[in-house]
């Protein structure tokens, strides 16, 4: 029998009640973590900037804990071909954006893009809001718990190349982790898992995660991968 939806009268519930042990760190992490040590790019102080909101979703799969990720189509005009968390911008009828709207846009653009059903979702926890410089948008990163999992894959092709899950041991492997180098000379931290190169904002949020929940293992910061201008 599915649980109950989050959404209930209307309200969004953010619950820590039940999670796995092994998701302590996280939420500790989410409840001390500062703005600033999660980015250098934070919202404008003037309120500029399209509210967005991602779903950083935690499941339990065959190999211990993941994440699942989307890659998105190459033919989109933001952020085209990257691999991502699912999200993406407030509706009106996602209510209020300093209230529950991001936790509601969340769940809705993760089932929109990947097919995934929210009540089968328990969030935990929401992270300050960071700003993606090159597309303005202003971003909320809401945290859950895969409790109990449903088949997710690509809902429009159009907008979604592939939907998958990375098993955080493989995100954690030294082998897998780089500094990706853009022509503009931005660095930042990178990922090579499940084929797929994941980098920028998305990249920047797991990298932070890692660290600050003490599952960050040392790796070789000058193993480095270009990238070209249309990244």
């Amino acid at each position: 029998m599915r649980r109950a939806s989050n959404m209930q009268r209307g309200r969004v519930a953010v619950s820590k009640e039940g999670l796995p042990a092994w998701l302590d760190p996280v939420v500790h992490a989410v409840e001390t973590v500062r703005p600033t040590q999660l980015s250098r790019f934070l919202p404008p102080e003037d309120g500029a900037g399209r509210q967005s909101a991602v779903l950083i979703l935690f499941g339990e799969g065959e190999r211990g804990p993941e994440l699942l990720l989307m890659e998105r189509a190459s033919s989109l005009r933001s952020h085209a071909g990257q691999p991502s968390f699912p999200g993406g911008a407030l509706d009106p009828e996602d209510g209020d954006p300093r209230g529950d709207g991001p936790l509601r846009a969340a769940l809705r653009e993760a089932e929109e893009e990947t097919g995934l059903d929210p009540s089968g979702v328990q969030l935990f926890g929401v992270l300050p809001r960071l700003y993606i410089p090159v597309s303005g948008f202003v971003v909320t990163p809401v945290l859950g718990w895969w409790r109990e999992p449903s088949p997710v894959g690509v809902v429009d092709p159009n907008e979604t190349a592939r939907v998958f899950t990375v098993p955080v041991a493989d995100l954690t492997h030294p082998a897998n982790r780089a500094t990706t180098i853009h022509p503009s000379g931005h660095q930042g931290p990178a990922f090579l898992v499940e084929s797929a190169l994941v980098w920028g904002f998305t990249a920047g949020i797991i990298d932070r995660l890692l660290h600050y929940a003490g599952w960050e293992r040392p790796w070789d910061r000058e193993k480095q991968v270009p990238l070209d201008w249309r990244a």
